[in-house]
């Protein structure tokens, strides 16, 4: 909690002879919530702001690492965002290259945010790139094209990303499921690309039909800071689904438990 603090005062002034009182009265007054995006857009915006409309956001996008990483340390949680592949030879596939766009300056950025992120036990929410990173940062391993490697019934990518969509089964007993309050759920998606190992400390907290990975967290969340990565994108779905504004509700109220820890 950031707090203005105002001392009880007493004051007496004379004016034309009469004596005026004033009394001040102690007062505390919150501060904005100050939430990192790793790579900003109006879909993220909006769905950190329908969580809390007083929320700060910071766009790390482009930034030079120490920049970066100086506003991080200002900070009460980041989002790791959608967006380009990472760069396959940091999961040991580099012969697959050929077969992903990627941003290397993005991912060398968001590999030292998130470095720094969890050493700070910052709280951390993954959207689809996100998820990828996060995994692929803490030892994990990714499927470099899904429907080239691991083909099923599930399409996972659609040229009109707005009309893809479909189910997902959440692991009974996750802190995914306890957050969502709901077993099952219709998501939309737009990858290609997935989790295939999941790193040292992780656990799978959902699937798709076809056995895609489709979110992930602490094995082990007692005394961890929060993490959670989810596949699909909850920024560009109907609020009251259980598996879009429930997860970001969730990851604001850590962000605020975090500001008290730090003040």
């Amino acid at each position: 909690m950031y707090n203005k603090t105002y001392r009880n005062c007493f004051a007496i002034l004379a004016i034309a002879g009469l004596a005026l009182f004033c009394a001040c009265r102690t007062t505390a007054v919150d501060k904005p919530l100050r939430v990192a995006l790793s790579s900003g857009s109006d879909n993220y915006r909006n769905w950190v702001h329908r969580g809390d409309s007083l929320v700060e956001i910071v766009d790390l996008h482009g930034m030079p690492v120490d920049s970066a990483l100086k506003i991080l340390a200002a900070c009460d949680a980041i989002v790791f965002t959608g967006g380009e592949d990472v760069v396959p030879a940091y999961y040991g596939k580099g012969s697959d290259s050929s077969r992903c766009e990627t941003n290397p300056g993005r991912d060398s950025l968001e590999f030292s945010l998130i470095k720094e992120s969890i050493r700070l036990k910052m709280p951390v929410f993954g959207v689809c790139r996100g998820q990828q990173i996060l995994n692929v940062a803490l030892g994990g391993t990714l499927i470099v094209d899904i429907p080239a490697d691991h083909p099923g019934n599930v399409i996972h990518q659609c040229k009109d990303y707005t009309h893809c969509f479909h189910s997902v089964s959440l692991v009974k007993g996750s802190f995914l499921q306890h957050t969502s309050g709901a077993d099952t759920g219709m998501v939309t998606t737009n990858h290609h690309q997935a989790v295939e190992k999941p790193a040292p400390g992780i656990r799978i907290a959902a699937w798709s039909s076809d056995s895609i990975a489709e979110a992930i967290e602490w094995q082990h969340p007692e005394s961890k800071p929060f993490l959670e990565a989810v596949q699909w994108h909850p920024e560009r779905m109907d609020i009251n689904s259980p598996l879009s504004m429930p997860l970001m509700k969730a990851f604001l109220s850590a962000a605020k438990d975090f500001s008290k820890k730090k003040d």
